[in-house]
């Protein structure tokens, strides 16, 4: 028996949607009708999200970590929050933690590819966004005397102040007959928008090419400190910053859902030390207040890893003593503590494999789906029973695979169907 809540999505979504979502699951992709439809342990799942969105709209920091085992649905669970997320007025960034790509501990390029991967409620551009809401907030007669750089949390890097100021500005004014002298040869508009925005997004682009953008967009601060990014805590401030900014632009805030978090734990210990050291001020940041809400999928292998680290370990590390002229050794932990026992409290909601129950509900719903997206009437009690049967054959397969096997069963009997009705 299908819930009423499914029997109404389905007649009030269009065929084309309905379609598209059969499509993706016959090829193993993610649709966003598909997961708003099957997705099972729904309930539980939009708790565990929304308790922490509750403690974001009352300023407190949040984070959500999901465990289960390859196949338990952990990216099928992401993409739920994704689109939970949206509904809720967050903005949301969705990576995979691929170690060959995005190794963690790297993590300007982590933060390069949250960038990439901004999705707004409404689909809009970050930058106009912002632009926008600068420009707004500045013309109010209250901030009269004020810049923009009181809109930008202090907690960002000089770098993201400069380059965010830079953008809401406007370029100099200089007469045309002054713009060939040879003190104006920087002066090169057309280039600002394309150097700011991947100056913005984390792209390799050293200080000297960001400097005539700062200068003839007027951002009169940008040499009082060093425009050079270097380390991993720098752009993990810049994530921060940028979360307050969302929140403060009127959005909910900023969730950062993070896919095979387990491949942290497959690097090498100076790796893992850094990573964890990270995913700490991830997990417990300093300041309340932010929008910061990440979302990690784990495997229960990664917190077993973090478990059986050897937290005493150390590395010798040799130096010259000025005072003797001696090379001295000294012994340096690898990890600044025990993780172990530092997440003891965090909060880990646990996916499981999908009960047999919860299978027949499952293929129920898929079962209809596919008769409205493809206008026919399926014998539903039959199919119901041949598709538990061919499920039992494989019921090792990840769950991906499995709703792949089971959309071609019902491709397999919807053209018998045709055929049969043609001749």
């Amino acid at each position: 028996m299908l819930d009423s809540n499914f029997q109404t999505a389905t007649s009030v979504t269009g065929n084309f949607e309905r379609r598209r979502a059969v499509e993706r699951l016959r090829d193993g992709l993610f649709d966003p009708l598909g997961i708003k439809l099957l997705t099972m342990g729904e309930a539980r799942l939009a708790t565990a999200f929304d308790r922490g969105a509750a403690a974001i709209e009352k300023g407190r920091p949040s984070h959500l970590c999901l465990c289960g085992a390859y196949g338990q649905g952990k990216s099928h669970s992401l993409n739920y929050i994704k689109q939970r997320a949206a509904d809720q007025g967050f903005v949301v960034s969705y990576i995979n933690l691929d170690p060959r790509e995005i190794p963690f501990h790297q993590f300007k390029d982590v933060y390069r590819a949250l960038m990439e991967n901004i999705t707004l409620p409404d689909n809009g551009s970050f930058i106009t966004a912002w632009k926008q809401y600068a420009a707004q907030w500045l013309a109010l007669p209250e901030n009269r005397e004020k810049t923009c750089l009181d809109l930008i949390p202090e907690k960002m890097p000089h770098r993201f102040k400069a380059i965010l100021t830079a953008m809401a500005g406007k370029n100099m004014a200089i007469p045309n007959g002054k713009k060939q002298l040879k003190k104006h040869a920087r002066f090169k508009p057309r280039e600002f928008p394309w150097v700011l925005k991947n100056a913005l997004m984390g792209k390799e682009l050293p200080a000297w090419r960001l400097r005539p953008a700062l200068y003839y967009r007027q951002v009169s601060f940008y040499r009082d400190h060093s425009l050079v990014c270097r380390c991993s805590d720098q752009y993990l401030d810049a994530i921060l910053g940028m979360a307050e900014l969302f929140r403060n632009m009127g959005f909910t805030g900023w969730v950062l859902l993070f896919d095979e978090g387990e491949a942290i734990g497959q690097a090498r210990i100076t790796a893992r030390s850094r990573s964890y050291r990270l995913l700490n001020r991830m997990f417990f940041p300093d300041a309340s207040g932010t929008g910061f809400y990440p979302v990690f999928a784990f495997t229960h292998d990664f917190f077993h890893q973090v478990a059986d680290e050897a937290y005493d370990r150390v590395r010798i590390r040799r130096r010259r003593d000025k005072t003797t002229d001696t090379i001295v050794e000294e012994e340096q932990p690898y990890f600044d503590r025990d993780y172990h026992a530092a997440w003891k409290n965090i909060t880990v909601h646990s996916l499981h494999a999908l009960s047999s129950r919860e299978w027949q509900a499952l293929i129920g719903k898929l079962i209809r789906l596919h008769g409205d997206a493809y206008n026919w009437h399926p014998p539903a009690d039959e199919l119901q029973k041949a598709m538990e049967g061919e499920l039992s054959k494989h019921r090792g397969a990840e769950a991906r695979l499995k709703l792949k096997l089971l959309v071609n069963h019902l491709d397999l009997v919807h053209q018998e169907q045709f055929l049969a009705e043609q001749s």
